[in-house]
């Protein structure tokens, strides 16, 4: 795979980086573009607050929307898909008793969240065990089901998994759980820009994103969809000026969201450029990183002598964990790092250490190479 768009990125170029997965890497004219809105606020810092950024607002909604598959009015910003969903979490209005269902592979920090807000609550948050590995969608669709009761109210679930890499089948069982009356949350902070996504077809409740992932939007650039049926119930944990501000927004619900005091929000302005980046420098490239990241799952399953996390490849897209064996140093990843300049997660996850590699239109055959060499040397 040709390493043509590398020095479009700001990336350091001694660093061999298979880690975008974690926080994503921004090209140069998007950071420059996120700049220009920075200096456009401190130049009229009035005008730019009180007008242009609902107006930029409102092309940066436009342009995800077109991207998501979605209407722009149903669209909000956050810095994170974290603090999305926490927004989703305090907003619910549910009984003693009443159950969360969502899978073990899910994200810690949204994990912690949920679990902070059940106790005090008196909700109980049931995980359900999903085996590894995975064997077909039809199988993973009906064993997380069978976690549901009639206390289930709320189905939380990731699209793509952050420990496991692994893409779930979220809109067969937003299906069912639209039949039971069960309100869907999807978490997709790995979807946008790493596989394709249309939010209307999948008709979840809520869906969270980060743009600043494999979008390469600037650090701190997510979004929350809600749709439309639940706008008036949803409230922001942080009230501002809302409709008796300056936000001209189309509905309260955009009103009370995208205003929350005063705070830098030009990387939210960028999208109408990072898409515009993504689908000349990288749409079109996706299926040589995926092509690269089976190749280099095999190449782990060979080299560790134990098999994938999966049963088939369809599985993954532009990331892939694999656990590493039992005589792996405690220090691999330290050892990458400082022998070989390699930005690569090594984490424990359900019992196991696992590694797991990134893949976007920077990264090359070679790089893997030398990542799977340098693994030999320390294993």
């Amino acid at each position: 795979m040709k390493n043509d768009v590398r020095n479009q990125f700001l990336l350091e170029p001694d660093v061999t980086f298979l880690n975008h997965g974690s926080f994503g890497a921004c090209p140069k004219p998007v950071f420059e573009d996120y700049q220009h809105w920075q200096k456009k606020l401190e130049q009229q810092p009035v005008l730019f607050s009180t007008e242009t950024v609902y107006e930029q607002l409102e092309q940066s909604r436009t342009a995800l929307g077109d991207f998501v598959g979605c209407h722009e009015q149903d669209l909000v910003f956050f810095q994170n898909p974290t603090t999305a969903v926490s927004n989703i979490i305090f907003s619910l209005d549910l009984k003693p008793g009443d159950e969360i269902l969502m899978s073990n592979h899910e994200y810690g920090a949204l994990v912690r969240a949920w679990s902070k807000w059940g106790r005090r609550q008196q909700v109980k948050i049931v995980q359900q065990e999903v085996k590894l590995p995975v064997t077909t969608r039809e199988n993973f669709t009906d064993n997380f089901w069978a976690g549901v009761t009639q206390r289930t109210k709320v189905i939380f679930l990731s699209q793509i998994t952050s420990a496991t890499a692994l893409e779930f089948p979220v809109q067969s069982l937003c299906e069912l759980a639209r039949e039971k009356g069960i309100l869907t949350i999807i978490d997709g902070a790995h979807v946008p820009g790493q596989m394709d996504l249309n939010l209307n077809e999948l008709d979840c409740d809520f869906y969270t994103g980060a743009c600043h992932k494999w979008l390469c939007a600037p650090k701190g650039t997510s979004f929350l969809y809600v749709k439309k049926e639940h706008q008036p119930w949803v409230r922001p944990l942080i009230y501002s000026w809302g409709k008796d501000g300056d936000d001209p927004g189309p509905s309260e619900f955009l009103q009370d969201f995208q205003w929350q005091g005063t705070r830098d929000m030009a990387a939210f302005l960028t999208l109408p450029k990072v898409i515009q980046f993504f689908q000349e420098h990288i749409e079109g490239k996706r299926l040589s990183c995926k092509k690269l990241i089976r190749k280099t799952g095999a190449e782990l399953a060979r080299l560790f002598n134990t098999p994938p996390i999966y049963a088939s490849a369809d599985w993954i897209h532009q990331m892939v964990s694999h656990p590493l064996p039992v005589n792996a140093p405690e220090d691999i990843k330290e050892r990458l790092w400082a022998a070989y300049k390699i930005e690569i997660p090594v984490f424990q996850w359900c019992g196991q250490r696992y590694i797991r590699v990134s893949c976007n239109v920077y990264n090359t055959d070679q790089q893997v190479e030398y990542f799977l060499n340098a693994l030999r040397s320390l294993i």
